[in-house]
């Protein structure tokens, strides 16, 4: 079966039998494991490797001298932190653990050798990095344009489908580890605001959450409230989602509604 890595940059350009065995040693560079709610980088560090997140999940942020944060991107299996951080004297951000982590230290030599050696996937890790690039100006958009409701809907469509490209869901279900502060700090809201906002979406049965899991019952629906499109996000899954969603796929909610997600 590919993984993670493999299934995200096949997104953006085919890869050859040679790409993918490439993959797969990147892949398997020297690990690190980073217990949940601690830095894996701190801004203000030298960055020395590139990190590949083979488990868990992880969340760019900044902050504040007095500890308020904003979480910038959230980091899931697949995804490289930012390729470009080994030319940078000091990181400019924070990498955090979600829930515990394990990464993969990709050195300056392995990605130089990739970059030479390998036309595709250098082509798609620079795909990869304009779609996050493109990401950072959807969550700008997000934060500074939409409402509550607007802004939590757009951040599970978008992390379903960013989930269900390396392989992360089951039906129209996916693990959604994070906390009422974590999703606050993405979408510039109160831990409040945030469960009141979620609470409106269970009572208008567009999503369930439970055991840190969400289950999109309407996606329709979901994407209507959200103004949600998925081109941003540069996928090849995209016209497949987008008709999906324009055709008014509905899951029936279950038996049970469900509980708040946990702070």
């Amino acid at each position: 079966m590919p993984n993670a890595l493999t299934r995200r940059l096949s997104e953006y350009t085919d890869l050859t039998d040679d790409d993918l065995a490439r993959l797969a040693m990147l892949s398997a560079q020297p690990t690190r494991k980073v217990g949940a709610r601690r830095d894996l980088i701190r801004q203000g560090d030298r960055p020395r490797s590139i990190y590949l997140i083979l488990e868990g999940w992880g969340c760019h942020y900044r902050s504040l001298a007095d500890g308020r944060r904003q979480i910038v991107d959230f980091a899931i299996p697949g995804d490289l932190c930012d390729l470009n951080v080994y030319i940078l004297d000091r990181m400019d951000h924070s990498i955090a653990a979600v829930t515990d982590l394990k990464v993969a230290e990709i050195d300056r030599e392995a990605l130089l050798d990739l970059a030479t050696n390998s036309p595709n996937i250098t082509t798609a890790l620079w795909c990869q990095e304009l779609a996050c690039k493109s990401i950072n100006r959807e969550w700008i958009l997000n934060v500074g344009q939409r409402r509550a409701r607007e802004r939590i809907a757009h951040l599970f469509c978008e992390m379903f489908l960013r989930l269900e490209t390396v392989g992360l869901t089951s039906g129209y279900s996916c693990d959604l580890p994070l906390t009422q502060n974590d999703i606050a700090d993405a979408t510039g809201l109160t831990p409040v605001h945030v469960n009141r906002t979620i609470k409106e979406l269970r009572e208008m049965e567009l999503v369930m959450i439970r055991s840190r899991r969400l289950t999109i019952l309407d996606m329709a629906g979901l994407q209507d409230i959200a103004q949600f499109s998925p081109d941003y996000l540069h996928l090849k899954r995209n016209a497949r989602h987008s008709d999906a969603m324009r055709g008014g796929s509905t899951i029936a909610p279950p038996d049970d509604p469900g509980v708040a997600i946990a702070v």
